[in-house]
């Protein structure tokens, strides 16, 4: 089989006339003699109008419940892709997780897929069917509904590619991966190829064109992903292992930016380090992800320890943090984003702390954490700052 694995996006089948514009790019690519499996997400704004859905009945909504009603999206795109497909005079069937056996593992809301059986797709292909797949779903051990989190018909597109041994596009509204987000700078610029540790770093800081599970699985699979515009003919973006850097290559390839995270300092904790690996433990058996950490010296053997979690986890980890110190003791701060320099480059290249420190410095932003990795550098800033930080540091490093 040479199959392609191509997955749409919310915003390219947001519209009956968007979905019947997929179709026949769809029918182009079956017509040069490939196998096509699609992945879809929820029409436009469908999530996040489910999501308000659920608020109106009830103040927290049960997360399996949650992972039922947020499914439903992906459903109707694919059925209705595939109608269109159909009308066209092209043989098409869509399936959901349950229907191909997605299987998950971990929370809802966020699982991670384990395996695909993919025995009804490759018997579908074989028919002569284009295949539609509901993406961002999966089924748990209990045979329950769950999803992949924000961006996750992204996994759902690699993970089959993976299975089927097949290619991986990911089509969006973006004609491809930027330097940073042309939004909040216009003159960044588009990478023609991007390595996956760097587009794995990207993703998970922030930026918002893949999702990050979705590159892990495929810088492990070594599946190559074409990221472009949807229904284009302009060059997107290749993210694939770079094995041999170019002596001239840039340090930081792209900046990521996020607001998605509050700051939780606690004062006055005992030093005592099994009481800090007690609390980190309690927060991740909750599923809740700690990203950056600071911790000052001990001063008569107490501490003060800041994190960072996600804020739609934060009221869920407040009451574990509650469990170990007074509510006086504790400093919540919101106004924080996620400054970000990546590059493989700086595994060879010295300097960039100290230029991007530089800019701070002259720009009068203040660092309130800081963490990094062979090939990231990750600074918390006030999120007034953010835009400024963002001009000068592409600026400098001619992103």
């Amino acid at each position: 089989m040479d199959v392609i694995v191509q997955k749409y996006g919310g915003s390219s089948v947001a519209t009956p006339e968007k979905i019947l514009k997929v179709a026949d790019t769809l029918i182009k690519k079956k017509n040069e003699g490939k196998d096509v499996v699609v992945v879809v997400s929820a029409m436009g704004d469908t999530t996040d109008d489910l999501i308000k859905l659920s608020s109106a009945v009830s103040s927290n909504p049960n997360k399996r419940e949650m992972d039922v009603l947020l499914s439903t999206g992906e459903m109707v795109s694919a059925s209705l892709l595939s109608m269109a497909l159909i009308n066209k005079g092209y043989d098409a069937v869509s399936y959901t997780a349950y229907q191909i056996q997605i299987k998950t593992s971990g929370g809802h809301g966020k699982s991670l897929i384990e395996d695909i059986d993919v025995t009804r797709v490759k018997e579908s292909l074989e028919e002569g069917k284009i295949v539609v797949v509901a993406g961002f779903q999966g089924i748990n051990e209990e045979c329950d509904i769950t999803t992949l989190g924000r961006g996750g018909s992204d996994t759902s597109a690699v993970a089959l590619a993976v299975k089927l041994n097949g290619k991986c596009e990911i089509y969006t509204d973006v004609d491809g991966i930027y330097s940073c987000d042309p939004r909040k700078y216009k003159d960044a610029k588009k990478l023609d190829v991007i390595d996956y540790e760097e587009m794995l770093e990207l993703a998970s800081l922030g930026a918002q064109v893949m999702n990050s599970r979705s590159v892990e699985l495929a810088e492990k699979y070594g599946i190559e992903v074409y990221v472009g515009l949807s229904c284009s003919d302009i060059k997107g973006t290749v993210i694939r292992g770079i094995k041999n850097m170019n002596l001239e290559s840039k340090p930081v390839t792209g900046i990521a930016t996020s607001d998605d995270d509050v700051a939780i300092t606690i004062k006055n904790l005992n030093s005592d380090i099994n009481i800090l690996c007690e609390l980190f433990e309690k927060i991740g058996e909750k599923k809740i992800n700690i990203d950056m950490i600071s911790q000052t010296t001990p001063i008569n053997g107490m501490v003060n320890v800041s994190f960072t979690v996600p804020k739609g986890e934060f009221k869920d980890a407040m009451l574990i943090v509650k469990d170990y110190v007074s509510e006086k003791s504790i400093t919540i701060d919101e106004n924080i984003t996620k400054f970000s320099l990546v590059g493989i480059g700086m595994k060879s290249t010295s300097g960039v702390a100290a230029k991007l420190f530089r800019i701070f410095n002259d720009a009068e932003i203040d660092v309130k954490m800081i963490t990094t990795s062979e090939i990231r550098i990750t600074c918390a800033i006030k999120q007034e700052d953010k835009v400024k930080a963002l001009h000068m540091a592409a600026k400098e490093f001619n992103l």
